[in-house]
């Protein structure tokens, strides 16, 4: 009996050693909310996500790290992971020499800032996915993108020889890197005196000098657009009068607007043009990408007056409602550019598909308005096709993407032939297999799309906008944001998680401001207000000024990082002077106007060398250095004189100014919440009353509607 016992109790021993083996080497993405992440679970690879767990497993068995990071719309990052991720020779290198982890860069921005800024710096550009192979402490000693496979292996193999064989060197390496950081950290921004106008015209050169004067855009190959460049082109001018400058704006949004780079069906933009034509795009759709255009053709509409503008936004809006949002209010992240592991798939058409589905009357509609032929205009390379089929995708040819000729007017409504068609070619492309999409809700992108949608409804007057941003609004409050007033960054299926970073806070903030001048619900600008202290209260440097990219709580990243030049996105320091300055005149306090000032002195001598990195900065000094107004509309916000004053200020393009609304308040109601600078301004004759003031000194209270377009117009011109 004591044997049986005996062996009994050391096959349970056993049991569990082999469970405690299993439950240390395992994919542990299984647990992550992330769609990228997810994408991983099944790959034999055992990898982490990043945290204290995959360190301390780096340094308890001496071992590596490998880091890949990517998104989930990416499409060279699915690449990679069929194949490599999901290869068992690979991970057999990986498991054995490596600690693996994963990053999804959308919800830890401040790691990938980190190490793309190494990747760009070692290889001298960077992408995703990015690779990097980093000592146990985080520091990075190789780094590279996509990988394929072989060479890959290789690598694997090379690095962990050498691990085993001359870590002394590896860690050289890695003390440079660290050095380089330290450097770079001590020479890098340092306050000088703020810019003169002067800069706006250095700006503009430097402008024209890429701009591309057949194709529209800036530079002569692939073409990312350049909202911020071309919203900062617009107030130039504004200021100066340039019809060139107009030109340049106008002739980019106009081909962006006809190319592939522009769903011609379906509205939205992707991310970018891999020609200098804008016509083959990579076909992910991104939410902050979209906002930033909207933005950007609703301010060109206000210039111009083109209705174009206005159509291209309209659509882009309806298809974020339509496809892109969540019932909560929340905005989702992206849509892949992969279907049935095809990129592209879901938007191309073959002329004989075409041909099937549509009378004869409406295929040539269809064809003469998109160009579409027999051969097709999107033909994979067959270097990228033989990667695809290695990695288990397939490739399309002779398939058309729908674009239009130079200069073609666009479709409206009046085409009845053509709607007809598109509405047919709609429905099919409804029943095709979807592109994934990421359906996590990032505070700062839905702050940028709370922006867009709320200039949506100022300009083009769809209550339907303005909904979405007051839902997306209350969401973020009500469900993102933790009990002691700050932010998580991400929410999805019931979780938020990860602490916010500046981005988070800056473009919420932003989108609340706008938020408020649409609707005048005055919570806005108080939760505004109480998000902006936040924010100083977590990332504002005390000793050299400007924000931090993350706050001080995770210790394991290698540094905090602080920035000024826009990305593809606009810079969190550049959003939040901009976001000051709004929120000081606004307030009436001063103090955040030297704030704002702070951080654009900051970086007055990278933006008079390299002007056109700092797009997002220079908006906020147009601001600064122009003669911004506030305006304030004292009576019944729904009453017919203040609708009318309303509807004349936000036809004009107007950047650098703020507008309040609201009754005038008993002076004896401590209760009420009001704006300062409503305060002490009386409605006159029992008649709406505008006022409109300069650094918070008023002119004359008015009634005329053309009085106040003349006083509002007024601004500080520059030469070109």
């Amino acid at each position: 009996m004591r044997k049986v016992l005996l062996l009994i109790t050391l096959t349970l021993l056993l049991l569990a050693t082999i469970a405690q083996g299993e439950e240390k080497n395992f994919n542990r993405l299984i647990h992550e909310k992330s769609p990228y992440l997810l994408q991983h679970t099944e790959n034999p690879i055992w990898w982490y996500s990043w945290g204290e767990e995959a360190f301390r497993a780096a340094r308890e068995q001496n071992k590596p790290i490998f880091l890949s990071i990517g998104y989930a719309s990416c499409h060279w990052c699915h690449v990679m992971e069929g194949d490599s991720f999901s290869k068992e020779e690979v991970a057999k290198l990986l498991n054995e020499n490596f600690i693996a982890i994963k990053v999804d860069r959308e919800e830890r921005p401040d790691v990938d800032q980190i190490y793309m800024g190494i990747l760009q710096a070692m290889r001298g550009s960077g992408g995703w996915p990015a690779s990097l192979f980093l000592t146990p402490n985080r520091v990075p000693f190789m780094a590279a993108t996509f990988i394929p496979r072989e060479e890959f292996m290789g690598l694997l193999t090379s690095i962990s020889s050498a691990w085993e064989t001359d870590q002394l060197k590896i860690q050289r390496i890695g003390k440079k890197i660290t050095n380089w950081m330290l450097q770079k950290e001590a020479t890098g921004f340092s306050e000088v005196s703020l810019p003169d106008d002067s800069i706006f015209r250095t700006y503009y050169l430097h402008s024209q000098l890429t701009f591309d004067t057949e194709y529209g855009g800036f530079g002569q190959k692939m073409k990312f657009p350049r909202p911020m460049q071309l919203s900062l082109l617009l107030r130039i001018h504004r200021r100066s009068g340039s019809t060139e400058a107009l030109k340049v704006v106008t002739e980019t949004l106009d081909a962006m607007a006809r190319g592939g780079l522009y769903d011609q069906l379906g509205g939205g933009f992707h991310r970018y043009s891999t020609d200098r034509q804008w016509q083959v795009p990579h076909f992910e759709k991104m939410l902050y990408s979209n906002a930033l255009l909207i933005n950007t053709y609703l301010e060109a509409y206000q210039v111009t007056k083109n209705p174009e503008y206005a159509q291209i936004a309209k659509q882009s809006l309806d298809y974020i409602l339509r496809d892109m949002t969540d019932v909560l209010g929340g905005f989702y992240s992206s849509e892949d550019a992969d279907s049935e592991k095809t990129e592209g798939k879901f938007y191309v058409w073959s002329e004989e598909e075409l041909r099937s589905i549509l009378t004869p009357q409406e295929f040539s509609r269809i064809k003469a308005v998109y160009h579409v032929t027999k051969f097709g205009n999107f033909n994979t390379e067959k270097h990228i096709q033989a990667l695809e089929k290695r990695a288990g995708m397939k490739s399309v040819n002779l398939v058309n993407i729908f674009l239009m000729e130079k200069g073609a007017a666009l479709p409206t409504e009046k085409d009845e032939l053509l709607q007809r068609a598109r509405k047919k070619l709609m429905q099919v492309r409804a029943n095709r297999v979807h592109p994934l999409r990421d359906d996590k809700t990032i505070v700062a992108w839905n702050g940028l799309m709370i922006s867009a949608m709320s200039k949506g409804y100022q300009v083009l007057k769809d209550p339907r906008y303005l909904l979405a941003a007051q839902k997306s609004a209350h969401f973020i409050l009500k469900q993102v944001q933790k009990s002691d007033g700050t932010l998580f960054r991400r929410w999805r299926e019931g979780e938020a998680q990860h602490n916010a970073v500046l981005n988070d806070y800056a473009y919420f903030v932003q989108g609340l401001i706008n938020l408020y001048q649409s609707d005048f619900n005055s919570r806005w600008y108080y939760e505004a207000m109480r998000l902006q202290e936040v924010q100083n209260q977590l990332f504002w440097d005390t000793k050299s000024g400007g924000y931090y990219f993350s706050d001080d709580s995770d210790p394991t990243l290698l540094k905090r990082i602080k920035s000024y030049a826009d990305t593809a996105l606009p810079d969190g320091n550049a959003v939040s002077a901009l976001n000051l300055l709004q929120l000081a005149d606004l307030s009436l306090q001063w103090k955040m106007r030297k704030k704002a000032s702070r951080i654009i002195s900051n970086v007055g001598v990278a933006i008079n060398s390299q002007p056109t990195t700092f797009s997002q900065m220079l908006i906020a000094l147009d601001y600064l250095s122009d003669r911004s107004k506030e305006v304030a509309l004292i009576g019944p916000i729904q009453g017919l004189k203040t609708q009318e004053a309303l509807r004349v200020l936000r036809d004009m393009f107007l950047p650098n100014q703020v507008v309040t609304a609201s009754l005038p308040q008993p002076k004896n109601n401590k209760k009420a919440q009001i704006l300062p600078l409503i305060v002490g301004k009386p409605m006159l004759q029992k008649e709406a009353t505008i006022y409109v003031c300069e650094k918070n000194i008023c002119k004359l209270p008015i009634h005329e509607l053309s009085k106040m377009k003349g006083l509002v117009t007024q601004k500080n011109k520059i030469s070109l």
